[in-house]
Formats: C-alpha cells, sequence, structure tokens
C-alpha cells in the first residue's frame, strides 16, 4: 500500500504544481525593425514592460517579457529627434508626449499602426494590428510556439502612399483616421454611433481594409481582425520582408465586405473538450496491457489515473 500512497501523492504533487505554473511564463515579443530607418518602438499596458519606450536602428532586435493577463501594445515612433538644449525627445509620428525614449505610461498620437495583446494565462491570447487610430509604418505580427489557429496578421502595405488628401499627414508621413480627421461620431463610432448595429464601415476605413484585409478599419471590425493563440511568443516586426509579406497577405481575399472565414477561425475554441479526455483516460487505463497488471498495480493505475483526470479537468475548465 506505501506505493500506492507513494504514487498518488506524487501525482497530486505534480498536478496541483502544473495548475499553479501553468501560463505563468506570459508571452516573449520579439520586435524586429526591417526599415531602412531608425524606428523608436512604445509600449503601454495594464502593468510596465522591461521598457516602455526604446531606440531600434535598421536591421535591431529586442525582446521583452510581459506576464500573464498582460494586456496592452505596441507601435513605432519615427523621425524622432533629440532637442541639442533640453535633451527633450519629439517624433514626427506615434510620439507618446513623455519628451524621453521611455513612454512612461502615454499612449501614441495618432495617427499611428498599433499592435494589440492580451495575453492569457494557461488560456487563449488575444492579438490584432489596428488601423483604427490611423497608419504610419507597416506592421505584421506572427505568433510562434503556440497551439491554435495562431495566425499571422498585420498591415504590409504603404498606406502613406495611397492615402487620401485629406488623411494625409505632413508630405505623406503618416495617414490619420477619419475620425481623427473629421470628429464626426460616424467615423468614430461614438454618440447615436457607438454599437455595432449602426456604426458601419466608411469609405475611408474601406480604403483602409481593402490593402490590409486582417488588420482592425474601425472600432467593430472584429470579425476579419481579432485572432487567438495559445501559449505562443510573438515577433513584432516593423516594415517586413516581402516573405512575412505573402505569409500575413495569403490566406484572406483582399475585399472589404465583412466575412467569418477570418473571424471563424480565429475565434475558434482550442481547449479540448472533456469529452476527448475522458476518451484518452479509458483507453490509458483499458488497454490490453493494462490488463495484465496484478491487482494492486492495476489499483495503484485507476487511482493516479483517476486524480490525473481531475486535476487535468481542473486545469483546463
Amino acid at each position: 500500500m506505501d506505493s500506492i500512497f507513494s504514487a498518488t501523492s506524487t501525482l497530486f504533487i505534480s498536478f496541483t504544481l502544473g495548475c499553479i505554473f501553468s501560463g505563468v511564463a506570459g508571452a516573449t515579443f520579439n520586435i524586429i525593425n526591417k526599415c531602412d530607418y531608425t524606428v523608436w518602438p512604445g509600449t503601454l499596458g495594464n502593468t510596465q514592460l522591461d521598457s516602455t519606450g526604446f531606440e531600434l536602428p535598421s536591421g535591431g532586435s529586442r525582446s521583452l517579457q510581459a506576464p500573464p493577463n498582460w494586456s496592452g501594445r505596441f507601435w513605432g515612433r519615427t523621425g524622432c529627434t533629440s532637442d541639442p538644449t533640453t535633451g527633450q525627445l519629439t517624433c514626427l509620428t506615434g510620439d507618446c508626449r513623455s519628451n524621453q525614449l521611455e513612454c512612461n505610461g502615454n499612449a501614441a498620437s495618432p495617427p499611428a499602426t498599433l499592435a494589440e495583446f492580451t495575453i492569457g494565462s494557461g488560456t487563449q491570447d488575444f492579438y490584432d494590428v489596428s488601423l483604427v487610430d490611423g497608419y504610419n509604418l507597416p506592421m505584421i505580427v506572427e505568433p510562434s510556439g503556440g497551439s491554435g489557429t495562431c495566425q499571422p496578421t498585420g498591415c504590409v502595405n504603404d498606406l502613406n502612399r495611397m492615402c487620401p488628401k485629406e488623411l494625409r499627414v505632413g508630405s505623406g508621413d503618416a495617414c490619420k483616421s477619419a475620425c481623427d480627421a473629421f470628429g464626426n461620431p460616424e467615423y468614430c463610432c461614438s454618440g447615436a454611433y457607438g454599437s455595432p448595429a449602426t456604426c458601419k464601415p466608411s469609405m475611408y476605413s474601406e480604403i483602409f481594409k481593402s490593402a490590409c484585409p486582417r488588420s482592425y478599419s474601425y472600432a467593430y471590425d472584429d470579425a476579419t481582425s481579432t485572432f487567438t493563440c495559445t501559449g505562443a511568443d510573438y515577433t513584432i516586426t516593423f516594415c517586413p520582408s516581402s516573405t512575412s509579406q505573402k505569409s500575413s497577405s495569403s490566406t484572406p481575399p483582399e475585399t472589404t465586405s465583412t466575412t467569418n472565414e477570418s473571424g471563424g477561425s480565429a475565434t475558434a475554441s482550442t481547449e479540448e473538450p472533456s469529452g476527448a479526455m475522458s476518451s484518452w483516460l479509458t483507453d490509458y487505463v483499458f488497454a490490453g496491457s493494462s490488463r495484465t497488471l496484478s491487482g494492486s498495480v492495476l489499483y495503484t493505475t485507476l487511482l493516479s489515473s483517476l486524480i490525473s483526470h481531475l486535476f487535468l479537468s481542473a486545469c483546463y475548465s
């Protein structure tokens, strides 16, 4: 009987620790600059990462670790200069108005391309690339090492070149959203237009959607723009290469219509159903080899398997 209690105690400890530490790693964000110019990434979240803003030269990269249950965003600042007298940093696009390299909890000034994340704790992550606050440079997000649909998303086309003149910033440095440019409730999905039923795509958001079909083009553009993955790390690339561009844009058709093709696959559950787990447990315990076990060993196996099932169910429910 000592072997029985030893086995069950070991399983109890193992599965308890597994439940406690599942998802503790959070997610690693690898940020890469493939632009032919320097980018100054900024970060904003419900808790601060190791850096809230830094300089990333062309060809450079940097990794940041996020804890479980972290929600936040990344963006790239461009055209940043430091005042020789005061040392204050100002940026042409995406400025976070901190006057420093670090953004220190400040958000990006529109227009800016945003990568947005909600990291789970042993559950699904949600991520998207948003043009709701306008656009300043190409960006893609690519998950790695996770389970589920885990598709890349982003905007690889240069919207600054096709930006309508009424939305254009400077000499084509960035492209405003219609909300930022005009402030009309129908463009901002506010007031009487503050619901999915009343706020619809505009002629301006459809320009963004046509160029970047996987990115958010207006506030309620969820169906084709939100993606999920479980237990992944993420690479955020500014000005991605042609290889990355193909992987980001090959699946969805370039259309302005709102379909469920991307949305359906993105929101599909990746958790193993309890029925599948029960089937696995039955096969494991009552397979031909287990039927030849001695009474005490079989009892240990049955009891251990039952504990395994109960703890796995608790972990994944």
